[in-house]
């Protein structure tokens, strides 16, 4: 597959002006004014493949918007190359329009006071979209994100849920190549995120359609991205699978063993514990090829055991333990 995105130490760098403190420090800012740099993308790295959906992970401040608005031709890096299909984004923003699609969590494209197909219309002229095309588009977005009860009703009658349905069928009206993603699924309710991340995991799946995702919720990434950039401080932390990350950290697992009564402490050689429940023991089984057979040998019998069970650890608790181990795990790739 070919590139379709592709960073090389790409650096945006913010200057904000120094706030001294009292009227005299604002009087001196009126005639001499200093500044800060803030580093919001601070050499980052990476090539994206047309058909790939990607999610770009970090805490807040880390950069991911930054990125995603240069990638975008929103804004223009202060230093190093990026281009998307094949251009410079800011200078070819026009051109690249055509070709992707963005949606932003908490800005609106449509219209507020029109019925969304009203939105969806003016979007076809915006983008010269041929009749037939549009006609199709429509009918196939409308049926995959359950629109059809609500597509003429204006927008500010939407729930946060379906009016998140038309933000995304209308940045797909035009058949972009690549579809960004600013937290797509913030505020909505389960059944909302449900639908939403169902139908991103199959555009992407049947029609090929590139996505890039930033989010907070780490089950969307789970769900629609095989992919994983990681960021904090504007700097490059992981870039891999997410089956690769959790073999970096070790796929650590929990293990609960309840016993009909409290056997007392129980110390054990393949497997740490961590918590004492007194009739369940709730232990950490660091290594990969520990067993519950290595285990259940270990212990023995004679404590009664009346239920086992084995967990994988979440997406949550990786990507935290990941984050609490980064200095170590810098620089880490799949």
């Amino acid at each position: 597959m070919t590139k379709i995105v592709a960073a090389a130490d790409v650096r945006k760098i913010f200057r904000q002006p120094k706030r001294k403190p009292g009227l005299g420090g604002a009087l001196t800012g009126l005639f001499s004014r200093e500044f800060t740099e803030v580093r919001a993308v601070d050499g980052i790295s990476f090539a994206i493949k047309a058909g790939e959906a990607v999610g770009y992970l970090g805490p807040n401040g880390a950069g991911k918007s930054t990125m995603i608005k240069m990638m975008t031709g929103i804004l223009v890096p202060s230093s190093g190359d990026l281009t998307v299909l094949g251009r410079v984004p800011h200078s070819h923003r026009m051109i690249n329009a055509a070709e992707i699609g963005v949606v932003f969590g908490q800005r609106s494209q449509l219209w507020w006071d029109l019925p969304v197909r009203d939105s969806f219309e003016l979007n076809r002229h915006i983008y010269d979209i041929s009749a037939q095309r549009f006609a199709e588009n429509l009918a196939r977005l409308t049926a995959m994100l359950d629109m059809v009860g609500y597509i003429d009703r204006p927008v500010r009658q939407l729930s946060l849920g379906q009016r998140m349905r038309a933000e995304i069928a209308m940045a797909l009206l035009h058949d972009p190549k690549i579809l960004f993603l600013d937290e797509p699924t913030i505020g909505l309710d389960v059944v909302a995120k449900d639908v939403v991340r169902k139908f991103l995991a199959e555009i992407n799946r049947q029609r090929g359609t590139t996505i890039i995702l930033t989010t907070h919720d780490l089950v969307d990434i789970e769900e629609i991205c095989p992919r994983l950039i990681m960021v904090d401080d504007g700097k490059l932390l992981f870039d891999g699978e997410l089956r690769h990350l959790r073999a970096t950290l070790g796929n650590r697992r929990r293990l609960t063993l309840e016993f009909a009564t409290d056997p007392g402490p129980i110390a054990l050689k393949t497997a740490e514990l961590v918590a004492d429940e007194g009739a369940a023991k709730h232990f950490l089984l660091e290594k990969e090829h520990t067993s519950i057979l290595d285990v259940l040998t270990e212990l023995g019998s004679g404590h009664n055991l009346t239920d086992i069970k084995l967990e994988e650890p979440n997406i949550e608790e990786v990507i935290r333990t990941f984050y609490q181990n980064k200095p170590s795990l810098a620089g880490a790739r799949a």
